[in-house]
């Protein structure tokens, strides 16, 4: 089942590549650096670039993510009085996007999680990821499972549509 999933990735991989899709970043927040007042804030540090495929990110290698937060490298604007506990969060995370060393308004992908691709894990089915039969199928936020084959070309697909 691993060398089917490998064949998978690397089809989508080169397909993706072959119409040009565009990749977003993958950030992994890191504590800033000083001391007492001096100390920067935190900062999300570039790790990699993947393709968002929904609910998973593929890299150029063929790792596969399950998605996380994401954000983009701005400076956020004066907040109005009601800020939520949310909208602030998402804020730090904009000022943590802007620290580290993205382009503005890059896109960021962070707090992903790699997917274990093991035949253990894939049969054990309680990642994204899990085997019935011989199909391998992908479990959706609504926790539906879909053939990953079907799902990856959907993806894919959406890309050609501008």
């Amino acid at each position: 089942m691993p060398d089917q999933l490998s064949s998978l990735l690397a089809t989508t991989v080169a397909e993706l590549d072959r119409i040009g899709a565009p990749d977003e970043a993958l950030g992994e927040l890191r504590e800033g650096r000083g001391i007492g007042r001096m100390r920067a804030g935190p900062k999300l540090v570039p790790v990699g670039r993947a393709w968002r495929l929904g609910v998973v990110l593929l890299d150029r290698a063929g790792h596969l993510y399950a998605t996380g937060e994401i954000t983009r490298a701005i400076e956020p604007q004066v907040a109005v009085t009601n800020r939520s506990a949310a909208a602030e969060v998402k804020r730090e995370y904009r000022r943590a996007a802007v620290r580290g060393s993205f382009p503005t308004g890059e896109t960021i992908n962070h707090e992903f999680e790699p997917i274990d691709l093991s035949a253990d894990a894939l049969l054990a089915g309680s990642g994204l990821l899990s085997v019935d039969g011989e199909e391998l199928l992908v479990r959706l936020n609504s926790g539906s499972r879909i053939p990953l084959e079907r799902y990856l070309a959907d993806r894919v697909a959406l890309f050609s549509l501008d």
